[in-house]
């Protein structure tokens, strides 16, 4: 089993923090989304992955450290790991063909902006199965059509009717990824564009109409990073789920001084508290140094100072200096409010 993992988008949604790192490797719950992404989907595979294909954007953006930490998640998973470049943003059935060397035999194709929680057994003998969670809102999202044998038979953008309640969440195993490789080629060869861009759409609806079997697979939980709010939700619920698997979330390494800490949180390695109330629902980076302070429902990011703070809803970057009264704030990396 392979996964393939587009991912080079700049998240222009997500600034400023995604201005100086990559959207999918800034931390949720002190683990990068795309660490988390790729390590849910294992667990949910349950099988043993050979190769995971990165397609990443213009390489002074995603440059040498980007590639390394791929390469050792890919290893620390047992995985081969291949790194392909999309320079030019044409969309997501371009993006798949970046990596068309490793478009062969039975793969997950993931779009790393997005978390799951998930348990199901996949229907390997379908031709292809795509994740969707349902949703209350299906018009706001693209959903499935599914005829009396649970097949999907039509994807919809946004339907103005009702069509089902199940979301495509950007996440699709395919028994065989050669034959979606087959059909984006016709979908690039013929010039076949949706919204000024190449589509995996195009590609899967061309499989569908060849008799190919379209299956679902439902998650449980479907957690967006797409800007600042939703990501420190999704950084909320992730401490949740992590606290009721017992996951160590509390590096050994903090020094605590007259500080408490309200579970669930996330500490990482040499964080020292002082005279503060962390939690719950804070996650803090490596060496960060918080004091006279308050945080929750936050995401502070490594080796950054806060100091006479009350943080709620904050989202804070690398190397920042925070000295202040403000609550729900946004800075990026080496900002300074003091």
């Amino acid at each position: 089993m392979k996964i393939i993992v587009p991912m080079a988008g700049r998240g222009s949604r997500l600034r400023p923090h995604s201005l100086t790192v990559p959207k999918p490797l800034i931390p949720v719950a002190g683990k990068p989304i795309v660490h988390r992404l790729v390590a849910d989907i294992v667990h949910v595979l349950n099988e043993d992955i050979e190769e995971i294909a990165f397609i990443l954007g213009d390489p002074a953006f995603f440059g040498e450290e980007v590639v390394e930490s791929l390469k050792a998640l890919a290893t620390d998973l047992g995985a081969k790991a291949s790194i392909y470049r999309q320079l030019d943003p044409k969309g997501t059935g371009h993006a798949i063909m970046c990596a068309e060397p490793s478009l062969s035999g039975p793969a997950v194709i993931a779009y790393a902006d997005t978390l799951i929680r998930a348990d199901f057994n996949l229907d390997k003998e379908a031709d292809s199965v795509i994740w969707t969670k349902r949703v209350e809102n299906p018009e706001a999202y693209g959903v499935v059509n599914l005829n009396e044998r649970d097949e999907i038979t039509e994807l919809v953008e946004k339907p103005t009717e009702f069509v089902s309640d199940q979301a495509v969440i950007g996440i699709y195993y395919f028994k065989d990824v050669g034959e979606l490789k087959t059909e984006l080629q016709y979908v690039l060869d013929n010039n076949i564009i949706n919204g000024g861009e190449y589509q995996i759409n195009d590609g899967i609806k061309r499989m569908m109409a060849n008799g190919k079997v379209f299956k679902t697979g439902t998650v449980d939980e479907w957690m967006d990073c797409g800007n600042k709010d939703v990501t420190i939700e999704t950084n909320r619920r992730m401490l949740g789920f992590l606290q009721e698997s017992n996951e160590g979330l509390l590096s050994e390494s903090i020094t605590n001084e007259n500080s408490k800490i309200i579970q669930p949180c996330f500490i990482g390695k040499n964080v020292m508290l002082k005279n503060s109330t962390v939690g719950p629902f804070a996650s803090i980076g490596d060496g960060t140094v918080i004091e006279n302070s308050s945080v929750k429902n936050s995401i502070i990011q490594t080796h950054t100072v806060i100091k006479n703070a009350t943080l709620d809803n904050a989202m804070i970057g690398n190397h920042a200096t925070f000295d202040g009264n403000f609550t729900n704030i946004s800075i990026g990396d080496y900002s300074k409010l003091s």
